[in-house]
């Protein structure tokens, strides 16, 4: 079953990791990042790890050293632990999903991208879609999710099915994708949309001219977009996508 994208998704630009800057005290998937995405009246994107006891920690990296004061996986640490841990440039602790879901309670859409826990976007996955499925069983607001794993978001379509999902696609190089040539090959063609029940794709905008994303287009798919980093990219983007996420800059809102 395909659930539409809701048009919140597409009125309200994105912000990356929340409104996130941290000479303001507000690193990446913080919450005082999301509230201030919420206080400016943007859309979110933010990202879920799973934590030891596999609970849905909002944290971008699966290792802790470049966002927070720590090292190591973030899936060697426990939920309570890691919500210990000081992230850079701010004074809180990583949060959990179900606090980031209560912070924004449904007053501006949250955009969820589940990180691979497999390694190389393969079927190694389950305890991290089933913590994000429990904590959105009673959200109430517009929410979707997304993963750059296809297992991932066949795994949200059985587990809550009412929730829109859609697929980050990418080039899939091999400088940024370590990962065999011949699943990058694969996945570049983004082969998955139809059989994952898809309502979107959020692709790499510097890659917004392949053919595949004006088909997916022309058969109805809602096309975002990351990660725009000024107003003149974004002028780029939005001649092919319907909405952007973005960082750097504070996008334009709708009048």
């Amino acid at each position: 079953m395909t659930v539409a994208l809701p048009q919140a998704f597409l009125r309200r630009p994105l912000a990356h990791r929340a409104l996130h800057d941290v000479a303001r005290g507000r690193p990446e998937n913080s919450r005082a990042a999301v509230q201030a995405a919420v206080d400016a009246g943007y859309g979110i994107e933010i990202d879920v790890q799973m934590s030891a006891d596999a609970q849905a920690m909002v944290f971008h990296d699966d290792a802790l050293d470049r966002l927070a004061e720590g090292e190591g996986a973030v899936r060697a640490v426990s939920a309570q632990a890691l919500g210990q841990i000081p992230l850079k440039g701010g004074t809180e602790g990583i949060p959990d999903l179900p606090e980031i879901l209560s912070l924004v309670a449904g007053r501006v859409p949250l955009l969820i991208e589940i990180k691979d826990q497999d390694g190389a976007l393969g079927p190694d996955i389950g305890p991290l879609e089933a913590a994000v499925a429990a904590a959105l069983a009673d959200y109430e607001g517009p929410v979707a999710v997304m993963s750059f794993n296809p297992h991932a978001v066949m795994r949200m379509a059985e587990l809550c099915p009412e929730v829109p999902r859609g697929l980050v696609t990418d080039a899939f190089d091999a400088a940024h994708w370590p990962i065999p040539e011949a699943r990058r090959v694969e996945l570049r063609a983004i082969p998955d949309y139809d059989r994952t029940g898809c309502s979107f794709i959020s692709h790499n905008w510097h890659d917004l001219d392949r053919p595949r994303v004006a088909q997916l287009k022309a058969q109805g798919a809602q096309i975002l977009c990351w990660t725009v980093k000024s107003a003149e990219d974004e002028a780029k983007a939005r001649k092919i996508a319907q909405n952007i996420t973005f960082e750097q800059y504070r996008a334009p809102l709708p009048a």
